[in-house]
């Protein structure tokens, strides 16, 4: 559970990575440029207090694919003030970090000519920094301090005291996730211009696949490219960000175009139990949830309770189950289709486990992965659980 949902978090790390490419390809030039002028003049100062914590070193860094690229530091004095200045190329996102702890991080956006102001404390520096003195700072404080809720209700469910299933703690994490989202949503329309939106952006990202993302998402990036290009023309960030809303808009509607009954299930011909060619095409006419599944698959078992119980409630109005097995040995496949009463025909494996033939052919990444079927043979949905896939059965077989 813990792994699972760590995955929204390292879905973003990889989307910043991949948003800011372009600028720090360019920050690097620019280091190289400090290197053979011998410096340039300052053009971002920052300074404040931050209390409990004399002595200790404040530093600002560009993150890139091959870790952090150090762009200025200072030391904070006995009284806790600071003050750091440097220079930078252009709009970009970075670091701040108190020392050398990785968790005692913000992420900053920084323009030239900004002199971002600092007051608060070392506990509070992560949530509350209090930042002031530039036209992004006041996004910034909202924004940590939403997100911090944000971690401390994915540290509950990850903790899981109240012994809750697997099914109640996933959908608290989806709704704690489409609450972080609406948040930078609401943000980023507001004021699309605002430089702190590439921070914002990233909740808007999907994070793993389009099964759960809200297409609302959509026109906040495209408002924000648009305020990027006119407010910050020529410059790398501007034109990283167009080339990234370019490529979520294509997947996305790639996806779409894939779910909304427009394109046929491949066909899918295999031996079942008995050795006997089933093909899914002789099920057309019919609802199917096409389940891919192995014996050996943990989550997968785990699922299949829910899985019989749609197929009870629909199995007479015209919905079936198609199950495809990633198994290699065929008596254990056979004992888990028995023990876990999963009482529909259709039960087809080649036995070659993941050099089967179906795993290139629905570009299948992990399992459980389902994919519904409409009447006419037509994919309708992906990866449909728990109350999504009844909600969606309800509507089709009314």
């Amino acid at each position: 559970m813990k792994d699972w949902i760590l995955k929204y978090k390292n879905g973003l790390i990889l989307a910043l990575i991949v948003t800011l490419v372009g600028s720090i390809i360019w920050y690097n030039k620019h280091q190289k440029e400090l290197a053979d002028t011998g410096g340039l003049e300052p053009n971002f100062e920052l300074s404040g207090k931050i209390s409990g914590v004399p002595g200790l070193s404040l530093f600002i860094e560009a993150p890139s694919d091959k870790g952090t690229i150090p762009v200025a530091e200072g030391q904070i004095n006995e009284d806790g003030t600071f003050n750091i200045r440097g220079n930078i190329p252009g709009l970009g996102y970075y670091f701040l970090r108190l020392g050398d702890e990785k968790n005692s991080l913000i992420p900053i956006t920084l323009i030239p000519g900004d002199h971002l102001k600092i007051n608060t404390s070392a506990s509070s520096f992560v949530a509350q920094p209090n930042a002031s003195g530039t036209k992004w700072s006041r996004a910034m404080n909202e924004y940590l301090r939403e997100f911090e809720q944000f971690q401390r209700t994915q540290a509950r469910l990850q903790l899981n005291q109240e012994n809750r299933s697997k099914e109640e703690v996933s959908k608290l994490f989806l709704d704690a996730k489409s609450k972080m989202e609406a948040f930078s949503r609401e943000h980023m329309l507001k004021d699309p211009g605002n430089a702190y939106n590439i921070i914002l952006s990233m909740d808007l990202l999907p994070s793993m696949s389009f099964d759960d993302w809200d297409p609302s998402n959509l026109n906040a990036l495209r408002k924000v490219t648009e305020a990027f290009e006119e407010k910050y023309a020529g410059q790398p960030a501007a034109e990283t960000f167009r080339n990234q809303y370019a490529q979520i808009e294509n997947a996305y509607y790639e996806f779409a175009s894939s779910v909304n009954g427009t394109v046929p299930v491949p066909e899918i011909s295999l031996a079942n139990t008995e050795g006997k060619i089933i093909k899914l095409s002789d099920l057309k006419g019919k609802v199917v949830l096409l389940d891919f599944w192995a014996s050996w698959c943990g989550p997968c078992r785990a699922e299949n309770p829910n899985v019989v119980k749609m197929y009870q409630k629909f199995k007479n109005k015209g919905f079936t189950v198609f199950s495809v097995s990633l198994d290699e040995d065929a008596t254990k496949w056979k004992e888990a289709i028995a023990k876990d009463q999963l009482e529909w025909d259709y039960h087809v494996s080649d036995l070659k486990g993941w050099k089967s033939s179906v795993v290139p052919t629905f570009r299948i990444e992990g399992i459980p992965y389902t994919v519904l079927v409409n009447k006419e043979g037509k994919i309708i949905g992906k990866n449909l659980r728990g109350e999504k896939l009844e909600e969606t059965l309800n509507e089709l077989l009314k």
